[in-house]
């Protein structure tokens, strides 16, 4: 299956009244404020979905600043959600995609297999005026489906600290060199890790660039193959993009160090280069 869809493909699809359920992983910095933007303008039959409360578990220094959410938030938000086994899921956000991409890799690595990121997502689709609704959106679909953790593969901190291949950061230069960090409590990054920032695989609009051209920014950081690999940010939502970018791509099998700079960081003991 596709990691993307289209604007126009969703479109009609929404036209044709054909079994989708399409989530808006709207967020903003102020508490509940996420759900407000949804309410004044979002693509019509989408159901909101909140990635500070349903796409991250709680914060702290053994777990990271947004660990995984735990199996009964999963549950709860498979049924606020209405997901289920006849209907593909498609993500968005109104943003670069980092959240819609978050909620892609979660709902993989949680056994959903039918997901798909909208290319662009909101401002492509306002772009292309394809029309919005306003209000609380659709109501959910029955949910036949239970989370099922595990599906693509997790590094733990002492994965990647005895890892022997490529550790790729995908978070800014700046951040990897230690320049500027405003999220975590140290700059830097792990000692051997190479950058590949996931803003490189996206065009001007955010829509990912094409396979061919996203193989060459990893071909030449000598990366050609997910094998062996291992792939990181602050806190997954970096990390999430560029995995979503390497399958788009063909290049499949890396892992995730979820957890990334936000756990490495707050333990003293662990080494940093910048």
């Amino acid at each position: 299956m596709t990691v993307l869809i289209s604007p126009s493909t969703l479109a009609e699809s929404i036209h044709a009244g054909k079994k989708r359920t399409v989530l808006a992983a709207f967020w903003a910095p102020i508490e509940g404020a996420g759900h407000s933007v949804f309410c004044s303008e979002h693509i019509p039959t989408s159901i909101f979905c909140d990635p500070a409360t349903e796409l991250a578990g709680l914060p702290s220094s053994s777990d990271g600043r947004n660990p995984l959410p735990p199996l009964n938030l999963l549950t709860r938000s498979f049924r606020h959600w209405g997901l289920n086994t006849d209907r593909e899921v498609v993500l968005y956000d109104q943003g670069r995609g980092l959240y819609a991409a978050r909620a892609w890799w979660i709902l993989r690595w949680a056994g959903i297999p039918n997901v798909r990121i909208l290319d662009g997502g909101f401002q492509e689709w306002e772009n292309r005026n394809l029309g919005h609704a306003g209000g609380p959106g659709n109501f959910p679909h029955f949910c036949n489906v239970r989370p099922n953790p595990g599906q693509l593969e997790v590094a733990t901190i002492d994965d990647v600290k005895a890892h022997q291949g490529i550790l790729i950061d995908a978070r800014d230069e700046n951040r990897f060199a230690g320049r500027s960090e405003k999220l975590d409590l140290k700059a830097g990054h792990i000692p051997g890790a190479i950058n590949i920032n996931a803003k490189t695989l996206l065009r001007e609009d955010f829509t990912f660039k094409s396979p061919e051209e996203i193989r060459a920014i990893f071909a030449e950081k000598g990366v050609t193959s997910g094998e062996n690999v291992t792939v990181y940010s602050g806190s997954g939502n970096h990390s999430s993009q560029l995995l979503a970018g390497m399958e788009h791509a063909g290049i499949t099998g890396a892992s995730h160090y979820f957890a990334g700079w936000s756990q490495w960081s707050a333990n003293p003991k662990n080494p940093i280069e910048t």
